[in-house]
């Protein structure tokens, strides 16, 4: 694939070819760990400790996906949170500079 400019694919995205066709992007799950808190603000608490260590996270309503580290995942039983290894398409936040590619 050779595009004009850099572009990011996400899950779901599609790219339209010269005839017309559809090529749809799918992501492969990943092996993720999911977060949950006893409620949101307990989420944001555990949200701040994540960032706190520079690591990609997807937040959501009501709960958090990073990727699988065991330290870390200790760490935030530690804090109370609930802790479930899963697998998933991981799509985390950009970030401050992540329009940039």
């Amino acid at each position: 694939l050779d595009l004009e400019q850099a572009q990011a694919l996400r899950h779901g995205d599609g790219l339209v070819l010269e005839d017309g066709r559809v090529i749809k992007v799918l992501a492969l799950p990943e092996p993720l760990t999911e977060v949950r808190g006893r409620d949101s603000t307990h989420l944001i608490a555990l949200a701040y400790q994540i960032g706190n260590r520079q690591l990609e996270a997807q937040i959501e309503e009501d709960r958090i996906l990073i990727r699988r580290d065991h330290v870390i995942s200790d760490m935030l039983r530690g804090l109370g949170a609930r802790v479930s290894d899963i697998e998933e398409v991981f799509e985390p936040e950009a970030g401050a500079y992540g329009h940039h590619h």
